[in-house]
């Protein structure tokens, strides 16, 4: 500017906005990357859903079944005799199974019928049953009907209207279907 006259000069300032400061350009905030899990093939060579021998004891998940007890009475409001038991299955449907005791009433293979124990992992296909003989039992939900009871209320469940992680199921809505032979 100092080759220009003061009249050319004064002409510029008038009609411009003249930046007096150099303002850096903000920095785009740095997006932090999530933690990915462990693959699948990772949890397998590390084992952590399996249930080592010495810990595959009924007495030791008898307080998770009182734990699950508890979980349904507040998730049903109590469960009081006079309660619509539609509104009770259809809670049960979405509910946590993980420290119920179930019972296979009927199945295909005859060798299931019978079966009781305490649910201690539940996935999309199976349940892993801890029997009162301390043996791990793993039963497929397809083809079964489990049975749950909760004070004196019991309930049938058809595995396989059942086959979903426990996750999904909470968000999934049933509908009102017919029964299934077996």
């Amino acid at each position: 500017m100092p080759r220009l006259k003061n009249e050319a000069i004064q002409d510029k300032l008038t009609r411009k906005a003249v930046v007096l400061e150099h303002c850096p350009r903000r920095r785009k905030k740095e997006k932090r990357k999530k933690t990915k899990g462990f693959s699948a093939k990772q949890r397998r060579e590390m084992r952590l859903f399996e249930i080592k021998p010495e810990q595959q004891k009924y007495e030791l998940f008898l307080p998770l079944h009182e734990l699950w007890k508890q979980y349904i009475r507040d998730l049903c409001n109590g469960l009081r005799p006079d309660a619509q038991p539609q509104m009770i299955q259809a809670k049960l449907l979405k509910a946590d199974l993980h420290g119920a005791i179930v019972t296979v009433t009927k199945s295909k293979c005859p060798s299931y019928v019978g079966i009781t124990g305490i649910i201690l992992q539940e996935m999309k296909h199976i349940f892993k049953i801890i029997t009162k003989e301390d043996k791990l039992k793993v039963i497929p939900k397809i083809n079964n009907v489990f049975s749950l009871e909760v004070d004196g209320f019991i309930s049938h469940i058809y595995g396989s209207k059942f086959q979903l992680r426990a996750s999904e199921r909470s968000a999934k809505k049933f509908k009102a279907k017919g029964t299934i032979d077996l």
